[in-house]
């Protein structure tokens, strides 16, 4: 694509489509190139042809050939919303120290806990906001997958479209392996290598995502195995074979061994039995990721060391002088 950012001036401003943008539908490249633009204004120039490509109307459908050249009226880009990436900054340029990984086509953090990796449901930014507002020149950059906002650890971010494109096709085979860790209630039985339970969503009108096992639910699976134990917790490696929402999180509650500090799925006691680790978060890790690189084609590992919060968790667990707070 060889254009210059998008502009906050009314003017109109025409892009030249490269093959990097080739195929992708008009309303959706719209929708990242104009930053900050509602859908339903997107939507709306779409339908009133004010966008123009090779100087003649399109539908929102229309799939971008390379050369297309697009002409894209004036219009102005929230302000608010850049205002609000500008005042956080500070906190969204920690995401640089973040970076375990990159190369021409992609790019890897271990994301801290407490951001999400998206704005939305009243969050003005997250993850990909920050890295797009501290690389303003970067012409793609998109998350491959997903994870929860107390999660933390390994996150891959596409810097091309074909790469995107390539990751996505070993998620939907199942080719890339996640490793995650947990710690949890309970004894966990080293019998227990798998749940297979399936979980319905629903999305109530807060945006609050609530799921829960169910039978009419979509299939989800995960895989277990027990890394540490403790006197009343265990520290499980949790690999998601499908990528439900929360789905380590209810399939762990499922099995009466919840996640500690889980605000929506957990268990308070528990909580109140880690009172003096000082831990005051979502114990849940994404520590590693193995895919094929979509550009040499070598099998990767990513690994994401666990933060300091974690860490002394568990050193504080290991040592034989820990008494849990009664409740």
């Amino acid at each position: 694509m060889d254009s210059n950012a998008p502009q906050t001036k009314l003017q109109v401003s025409f892009v030249t489509i490269s093959e990097e943008n080739a195929t992708q539908r008009i309303d959706n490249f719209l929708i990242t190139y104009l930053k900050g633009v509602p859908k339903s204004m997107i939507y709306r120039i779409l339908r009133k042809g004010e966008v123009r490509v090779n100087k003649k109307r399109i539908k929102p459908e229309y799939k971008l050939n390379i050369g297309d050249e697009i002409r894209i009226p004036p219009i102005r880009v929230a302000e608010k919303a850049t205002s609000e990436i500008s005042t956080k900054l500070n906190k969204v340029a920690d995401l640089e120290k973040a970076i375990i990984y990159e190369d021409d086509v992609l790019l890897a953090i271990n994301k801290p806990s407490g951001i999400a990796v998206h704005g939305g449901s009243g969050l003005s930014f997250g993850v990909i906001e920050g890295l797009r507002a501290l690389r303003p020149d970067a012409k793609f950059l998109e998350l491959v997958h997903r994870i929860d906002r107390e999660t933390s650890g390994v996150l891959l971010i596409a810097k091309k479209r074909s790469t995107l494109k390539a990751l996505h096709e070993q998620l939907r085979l199942k080719q890339m392996q996640k490793n995650y860790l947990a710690l949890v209630k309970g004894n966990w039985s080293s019998e227990c290598k798998v749940i297979q339970a399936p979980l319905l969503k629903n999305v109530l009108k807060s945006g609050e995502r609530v799921v829960k096992v169910d039978k009419e639910g979509k299939p989800s699976e995960t895989r277990f195995k027990v890394e540490e134990r403790f006197d009343f917790a265990t520290l499980i490696k949790a690999s998601p074979v499908t990528g439900r929402t929360h789905q380590i999180r209810i399939h762990t509650q499922y099995a009466n061994h919840p996640i500690a500090f889980d605000d929506r799925y957990g268990d308070r006691q528990f909580d109140v039995l880690l009172a003096g680790t000082k831990l005051n978060r979502l114990f849940l890790h994404a520590a590693s990721v193995k895919f094929i690189h979509p550009k040499t084609g070598q099998e990767m590992q990513l690994n994401a060391p666990m933060d300091d919060a974690l860490q002394g968790c568990l050193t504080y667990l290991r040592k034989d002088k820990y008494q849990p707070t009664e409740f």
